[in-house]
């Protein structure tokens, strides 16, 4: 099948991306150009920026792969994210407004001390490189099928792609391509909804319906009651996992995570950044519905659980197959495209986010800089670099027998337990001081070290495990420190 109309697609809007980005960003003067926008950009858009943000090619690859294996249990996780940007709203966003923050880790200081700035800091860095490398490898594997070349050479197309309009644009130019990001990704998965239901199953949705087998995989409450106390933690998809384990993963990756307060920091109001971060959740439900249907739908599709019988080593590679060998040419183009604008969303975003919080948590404390010019000059070199290391983190993880979805969330939720966990004991244990925050922080990571060795609980768990140990651990030393004065 001659592909050269898909390419030319993909090329042209791969292009028309980067210069909107560019365009959009405007002038940078500054760093706070650069990073925050100049504290200019409407609720709305950081609203959609968020969304696509998050979503990467996890949501269009994996999700649909993990609705093809199992069920739409996965869906509970999104009303706990909900939840959990309704807590960010009422507790986190007032104290990130009050004074002139430029990353999450700012509030750190002023509560803590510059130490605890500098380790919350370091600990993002290394999550978010580890996880969107995953989440880049995700994004090449399309490319590498359309284009029959290595996986190192499709993730270096992409990270390029995303890099020349972050570098140009800064956080502004990042934000106003997600917006147009959001729709074309969306609109590329209900397109491959219409042509399964109306082309490819006999009975369109009927098909779904009509079988036992598929039946099953609309069941969204699992409760989990149906094993012992062991299983019940192992299941990484029950309603309390779900609602629980979700709502404190959104609470980190939303509250915590410079890659989302850097976009909540854009706006010009408090109650213009609570209106961004809770209709982001609204969305964010109505979005993985969308791609666990496309899951459900392609098995209709294909009628199988073995994936080898149709040459799949993985379900990640269920989507982006159908996509190219049973879609006509130039609507997988489109499709693709808007798997291409999924990924640019989260990498663009993550570049940004990592040169922001090295620049202003790591570098600008410690390092005198003479002019606004030389400091937007080295916070372009530091764009560059983390572009760099996120390419190597991406081919690092390119042999993971594991769903890349789960991989990338179990990275995050690895150290999220800390981070949050820390947050919350400055924002809620006033008698904790920085020895207390660093020692419960250090804490919780370790145990979470131990709890993901040991395969103790769920992945969806482990965020709530560390934020509980963290917590624990802060309150009691603060509260043996005020025994001694």
């Amino acid at each position: 099948m001659d592909r050269t109309i898909d390419y030319i697609i993909i090329a042209v809007y791969m292009a028309a991306i980067a210069l909107l980005g560019i365009i959009k960003g405007g002038k940078q003067k500054s760093v706070k150009d650069y990073f925050l926008g100049a504290k200019s950009v409407p609720w709305w858009a950081v609203c959609f920026s968020i969304v696509a943000a998050e979503t990467s090619t996890l949501t269009f690859i994996s999700i649909p792969g993990l609705a093809y294996l199992t069920d739409f249990n996965f869906l509970q996780l999104t009303f706990g994210y909900l939840l959990g940007r309704i807590v960010i709203a009422v507790f986190f966003l007032p104290s990130y407004f009050k004074g002139d923050l430029n990353t999450a880790y700012a509030y750190l200081e002023n509560r803590f001390g510059s130490k605890t700035r500098s380790f919350a800091s370091v600990v993002f860095l290394f999550t978010r490189t580890a996880a969107d490398g995953v989440r880049l490898f995700a994004t090449a594997i399309p490319l590498k099928l359309m284009l029959d070349i290595s996986y190192p050479a499709a993730i270096v197309i992409i990270a390029a792609v995303a890099l020349l309009y972050t570098y140009v644009g800064g956080v502004k130019g990042v934000i106003w391509v997600d917006v147009v990001q959001m729709f074309v990704y969306l609109g590329g998965a209900a397109i491959a909804i219409l042509f399964l239901l109306s082309n490819y199953l006999p009975d369109g949705f009927g098909t779904l319906l009509n079988s036992e087998i598929i039946n099953k995989k609309f069941e969204v409450i699992n409760f989990g009651f149906s094993g012992g106390i062991k299983e019940f933690f192992a299941d990484p998809y029950t309603l309390a996992g779900g609602l629980l384990g979700g709502a404190f993963l959104s609470m980190a990756s939303h509250g915590t995570d410079q890659l989302i307060v850097q976009r909540l920091l854009t706006v010009k109001s408090l109650a213009d950044s609570k209106k961004a971060i809770i209709g982001s959740g609204i969305i964010v439900i109505i979005q993985f519905a969308v791609f666990l249907f496309v899951g459900v739908a392609l098995f209709g599709f294909y009628g199988t659980s073995d994936l080898s019988s149709i040459g799949l080593i993985k379900a990640d590679e269920i989507f982006p197959k159908f996509i190219i060998e049973s879609l006509p040419v130039g609507i997988s183009g489109f499709i693709i495209a808007g798997l291409f604008a999924a990924a640019l969303s989260t990498l663009a975003g993550s570049m940004s986010s990592l040169s922001s919080s090295t620049m202003l948590d790591l570098y600008k404390p410690f390092k005198r800089i003479k002019s606004d010019t030389d400091e937007l000059k080295i916070s372009r070199m530091f764009t560059i670099m983390w572009a760099f290391l996120l390419v190597l983190s991406a081919i690092f993880f390119m042999n993971s027998p594991q769903a890349v979805v789960e991989l990338a969330l179990s990275i995050a939720s690895f150290t999220y337990g800390g981070l949050l966990g820390t947050f919350m004991l400055g924002l809620f244990v006033k008698s904790a001081k920085q020895e207390d925050a660093l020692a419960g922080f250090t804490a919780g990571i370790l145990i979470m070290i131990t709890v993901i060795s040991l395969k103790l609980v769920a992945w969806t768990w482990f965020t709530l495990v560390g934020v509980l140990a963290t917590v624990i651990v802060g309150k009691l030393l603060s509260i043996l420190s005020h025994k001694k004065h």
